[in-house]
């Protein structure tokens, strides 16, 4: 881990003064929004990832296990978390032996897969080798992963300033995750070596060890409550992809009077009132004006999509789930990682005869969560679930978000889960909640059929860099040889 200086001595002293008098004795937090610091998180288990990337103000940049083989060894180990709670105890040689078939496995079955894939998919003429074995190894790849558990480690690159840095470090410390809370002390250390100022108050016991209990407290009292209250319920395994739980029925109309509010001097009611008269021709045609032309799926409608929301909740792989779980200024929330919901089995893997193999690991997946769950907990218990599990987490977003993620997360070179994910909420949108406008303003959800996700963009990153390399070819020629003085 590691920070990025912001500046020297004289700079951090001068952060220290304006500390002092703005956020200490005026007690404006927003002061900490003006110092920031890149944070480079390595060897981090999937779990703390998305702890870490829980925030909403930040920017973060996640090692894709989508394009990363895990069959290596570096160092002699496997890219494996082992959790704190069970270091040392037979528990931890369990749980490192059933990580260990399930890396090999990995390995066993990358070739054969690769080659299913090269079968299946022939190499075009036109395309160069190494756009080819990239696309071939991206896709294998994208299927394997999910193999294995979700202690698997990856880096995760930050960038936040102090106030959202402190609100992360207040939160993980909080957490019920051994892994998560001591990373949060690593993090304090490496930032107040660069903002030190912005973060005084993260283990003051009055302010920061305050909130961070304060965290702690209510959700251990929610889950003894829900534990209490809901003894006995139970709920079918398995169930709809996506369901849309929660929209308004009326509201179109609601994006409609918003979309004229600000071209209009009339009240937000009045407008309402006017909008509940039109006809869906005349409320049509007002849409139509507000989205435009869009040339492309980053032309978005401006805020009056914001006036109307829709709340799904998801039931698919982890996999899948990490990359929905990016979307991070809509509502997000999940549940614990667990075997009850079953898994996926991708049809490349049947395809190619590899069923057998990886129902093999899911079992002993399921198998080794269940000796943590008994021993350690079930929060402990997840690091042994294999990413193929299903998890429930609920999305609720606006409309103007769901335009977002539902075009970005359809695109051709997108996994294929949460493609249908991102289908079947756009259907949900259209045909339950009866949003239809809406719907029809997402231009740019791709249904096409892809079987190679990444051929395209091999194929446009090889012509930038042809392009690129092109490029400096002509500016050499055009700079001539260099003569050396004296000549």
């Amino acid at each position: 881990m590691e920070g990025a200086p912001v500046g020297g001595r004289v700079g951090a002293e001068r952060a220290e003064r304006l500390y002092d008098n703005v956020f200490v004795e005026y007690g404006d937090d927003s002061v900490a929004q003006l110092g920031g610091a890149h944070l480079a998180c390595e060897q981090a288990s999937q779990l703390l990832a998305k702890a870490i990337e829980w925030g909403r103000l930040a920017a973060y940049l996640e090692q894709s296990t989508r394009y990363l083989r895990y069959d290596d060894r570096p160092g002699g180990r496997w890219r494996l978390t082992v959790p704190p709670e069970i270091a040392g105890t037979p528990l931890e040689r369990e749980y490192e032996a059933f990580a260990t078939r399930a890396f090999e496995t990995y390995g066993r079955m990358f070739e054969p897969l690769a080659e299913h894939f090269r079968a299946r998919h022939p190499k075009a003429p036109e395309d160069p080798d190494t756009v080819y074995r990239a696309t071939i190894t991206a896709k294998t790849c994208d299927v394997l992963r999910a193999l294995l558990p979700a202690g698997t480690r990856s880096n995760v690159g930050v960038y936040a300033d102090g106030q959202a840095f402190e609100m992360m470090l207040l939160r993980l410390r909080a957490h019920p995750l051994a892994e998560v809370r001591e990373y949060a002390d690593l993090m304090l250390t490496e930032l107040r070596k660069v903002i030190p100022a912005f973060l005084r108050r993260v283990d003051q016991p009055d302010r920061g060890v305050a909130w961070s209990e304060y965290l702690r407290e209510t959700r251990e009292a929610t889950a003894a409550v829900a534990s209490r209250l809901l003894a006995g319920a139970e709920e079918p395994t398995g169930g709809p992809e996506v369901t849309l739980t929660d929209w308004e029925p009326d509201g179109e109309e609601k994006v409609v009077a918003a979309a004229l509010y600000a071209v209009t001097h009339l009240s937000d009611a009045r407008l309402r009132e006017l909008v509940r008269r039109m006809d869906d021709a005349e409320r049509a045609e007002v849409l139509r004006a507000y989205v435009g032309e869009r040339r492309n799926r980053r032309h978005k409608p401006g805020r009056a999509f914001e006036r109307t929301g829709y709340r799904f909740d998801v039931l698919c792989d982890f996999g899948a789930f990490r990359d929905l779980q990016r979307h991070r200024m809509l509502t997000l929330e999940w549940q614990t990682l667990t075997p009850h919901h079953g898994y996926a089995t991708p049809e490349a893997i049947e395809e190619a005869g590899l069923a057998d193999a990886w129902h093999r690991v899911m079992e002993d997946s399921a198998r080794t969560w269940s000796r943590l769950a008994e021993e350690v907990g079930s929060d402990v218990a997840q690091y042994a679930v294999a990413m193929a599990y299903r998890v429930r987490f609920v999305m609720q977003m606006n409309a103007r978000e769901a335009m977002h993620l539902i075009e970005l997360r359809s695109s051709p070179q997108g996994h294929p889960t949460y493609r249908r994910v991102a289908h079947q909420m756009h259907a949900l949108i259209r045909d339950v909640a009866g949003h239809r406008a809406i719907a029809e303003a997402m231009r740019f959800v791709d249904f096409s059929e892809v079987d190679l996700e990444r051929l395209e963009a091999e194929r446009r990153a090889d012509a930038k860099r042809r392009a690129a390399l092109e490029d400096r070819e002509r500016s050499n020629l055009r700079s001539g040889p260099k003569v050396p003085n004296g000549a």
